[in-house]
């Protein structure tokens, strides 16, 4: 019986790492909204603030921050004028996107919605 427990808690860790480090930084507040925009089109900074109601300018700075150095998002300064920042998906980012939908669809079916789910869902 103590064998079989260490090989379970030895698999478990296996799968815990992958799955610990995803979460770490996509488990992050804002992080799959900011993904979602990106995953339909490339946004200006503005765009991603609009499309996200709730986020402070801080907060949107800090999170493509993050995920531009996960090698996800991509910072172009488009020249001017006026001067602006653009974001869009590495291929890594884009390879996201099935797992990103598939969990969208795990919750339609298996969470319930919060009220806050149901004002932002229209």
């Amino acid at each position: 019986m103590a064998a079989e427990q260490t090989h379970d808690v030895a698999a478990c860790k296996r799968v815990d790492e992958g799955i610990t480090r995803v979460f770490q930084l996509l488990g992050k507040r804002w992080s799959g909204q900011i993904l979602a925009v990106l995953m339909v089109q490339p946004a200006h900074f503005a765009d991603l603030r609009r499309a996200i109601p709730g986020i402070s300018e801080r907060m949107l700075s800090d999170r493509l921050a993050e995920l531009g150095a996960a090698g996800l998002v991509l910072r172009e300064v488009d020249e001017g004028p006026p001067l602006r920042v653009s974001y869009q998906l590495t291929p890594s980012g884009a390879a996201l996107e099935p797992p990103l939908r598939g969990l969208g669809e795990w919750a339609k079916h298996h969470l319930p919605q919060t009220p806050a789910c149901v004002e932002t869902a229209g």
